[in-house]
């Protein structure tokens, strides 16, 4: 997990200039103890006396992240990622806030499909970082399955037949690629074929 990798670097390069921020090491200590909204607040001060450091960044939007704050987490992402465009770690965790983000009932449907759509596009770039990661796999299913039941919801604005059955096509191909990699995974299993029972019934609609 990128939360060890992290923590990993830290430790071994606290003689670092960065580390000697008096707000990155409360930071970093609170992060530690998984108190993320302390963090942020410290996180925010040390970013704010180095933009540039992607460690800082990394840990605030995680922070973000654990704090529900998730338009802050995925900004705070972007910005790690155009400091390090090959951190999958980042997407990954971009593409989670997003989907989260998706979720908020004050957002309008537009904004809504942006941030699913947006999810989705990270976990492919992460894919292209690192293949054949599972999780991301998983992750990009789900995001799938959420784009579908979006796009499938009878009498709405944003109903579209044909983008709901690729959707649950891609589910169903990403869900089968965990499954390969983990056969005994039965959770996959069950969603596997709860998207495949849907995909057998939008179809026989015409």
């Amino acid at each position: 997990m990128r939360l060890s990798v992290i923590l990993s670097f830290l430790l071994v390069s606290s003689l670092d200039g960065i580390a000697q921020n008096a707000y990155f090491k409360l930071g970093y200590q609170s992060f530690m103890d998984k108190d993320f909204k302390t963090a942020v607040r410290q996180l925010e001060k040390a970013c704010m006396a180095d933009s540039n450091n992607t460690n800082a960044l990394w840990m605030l939007a995680y922070s973000y992240f654990h704090s529900d704050n998730y338009k802050k987490s995925v900004t705070t992402y972007t910005r790690v990622i155009t400091l390090n465009p090959t951190d999958q770690d980042a997407y990954y965790f971009r593409s989670k806030a997003k989907s989260n983000l998706a979720k908020d009932v004050q957002l309008s449907l537009d904004d809504k499909e942006k941030c699913m759509l947006g999810a989705i596009n990270d976990l492919t770039k992460a894919l292209l970082i690192k293949p054949n990661e599972t999780r991301f796999y998983q992750t990009r299913g789900l995001a799938y399955r959420d784009y579908a039941t979006f796009k499938l919801q009878a009498n709405m604005h944003y109903y579209d037949r044909n983008r709901g059955i690729n959707a649950l096509k891609a589910e169903i191909a990403d869900f089968e690629k965990v499954m390969n990699e983990n056969p005994g995974r039965m959770d996959i299993a069950s969603l596997l074929d709860i998207a495949k029972e849907k995909l057998a019934t939008v179809v026989g609609h015409h």
